[in-house]
């Protein structure tokens, strides 16, 4: 199963597909310097199916790209980078204990 993932600014968020339907999002909050994940949903039907790991790794690909810090207050992202600990030093140092990191 291929897994695009599209960056909607205008809705905040990175969205999902598998053949053109929407399989998740995962919504963030952007400042010039950060940007803050807060919430990811998977529909139902692609659980399971690495659709929330590829938003991540879009997500922290993009920040990485970037240069902004990750604040991951979704309870998937944050999970996801506690099991991907090549990806914690995007995180803030301040930050990491808060984030359990």
């Amino acid at each position: 199963m291929a897994v695009r993932v599209e960056d909607n600014p205008e809705r905040s968020r990175y969205e999902a597909y598998v053949d053109d339907r929407l399989a998740g999002y995962s919504n963030y909050r952007r400042r010039p310097d950060l940007i803050a994940l807060d919430h990811t949903q998977v529909d139902d039907r692609f659980e399971g199916q690495g659709v929330g790991s590829s938003l991540a790794i879009r997500a922290l690909g993009d920040a990485r790209s970037a240069g902004l810090a990750v604040l991951p207050f979704c309870e998937f992202m944050n999970e996801y980078i506690q099991r991907h600990p090549e990806h914690a030093d995007l995180v803030p140092a301040s930050q990491r204990e808060r984030f359990g990191l």
